[in-house]
């Protein structure tokens, strides 16, 4: 893997590096745009979030016996940490995406729009697709809640994860897509910002 810093993405599809595309290769059936795909990821990452903060809640309580305000400042701040962690942890999860590829891949940051990604032109399998899109939320949103869910006491780490967990939903509509449209010995591979497959 050869990583390339881009710099500022311009919001110019053309602008992205893809290779050519292969004999008889299919679009996945996907967001048209970034924009749209931001819409689906955002409102994907708010429904995980309040899905895993509820049994973290009731673990927290069970845990504690219930909530106090004498316990609301080192909630808050627990909190409060595990979100900073979790906006720290932005380029490392970009950086676990491009170690599964083995080639040249490309970053790109737009912090304007919220934007921080990798993208890279060869051709992959699909376990190694799913691999690449389900890596960083399993080191930085899977492992840290359990984690938190084993020690409620470690609120920063319930926190971090929850929110990391929920800044993966546009990975998990990657992989969604990967499982369910791409055939047995299918690979893929990206073009600008949609995925293609073909089989070889």
């Amino acid at each position: 893997m050869k990583l390339h810093y881009m710099g500022k993405y311009n919001l110019d599809p053309e602008s992205l590096p893809h290779g050519e595309h292969m004999p008889s290769a299919v679009p996945f059936r996907e967001a048209k745009d970034s924009k749209q795909l931001a819409v689906i990821a955002n409102i994907g990452a708010v429904l995980i979030m309040i899905l895993l903060a509820i049994p973290a809640a009731i673990r927290y309580r069970a845990f504690y016996g219930g909530f106090s305000l004498e316990d609301f400042p080192d909630l808050f701040l627990g909190l409060f940490v595990g979100a900073v962690i979790s906006l720290v942890t932005v380029f490392p999860h970009e950086l676990l995406h491009a170690v599964c590829f083995k080639k040249d891949v490309y970053l790109y940051t737009n912090l304007r729009q919220g934007l921080v990604f990798v993208i890279g032109t060869e051709t992959m399998s699909k376990f190694r697709f799913v691999f690449m899109s389900a890596l960083p939320n399993v080191v930085f949103g899977v492992v840290p809640y359990i984690l938190g869910m084993i020690f409620p006491n470690l609120v920063w780490l319930l926190s971090f994860g929850i929110l990391a967990v929920g800044m993966g939903a546009g990975d998990y509509y990657n992989i969604f897509n990967a499982l369910t449209q791409m055939p047995k010995g299918a690979r893929t591979y990206l073009y600008q910002f949609n995925s293609y497959w073909y089989i070889p």
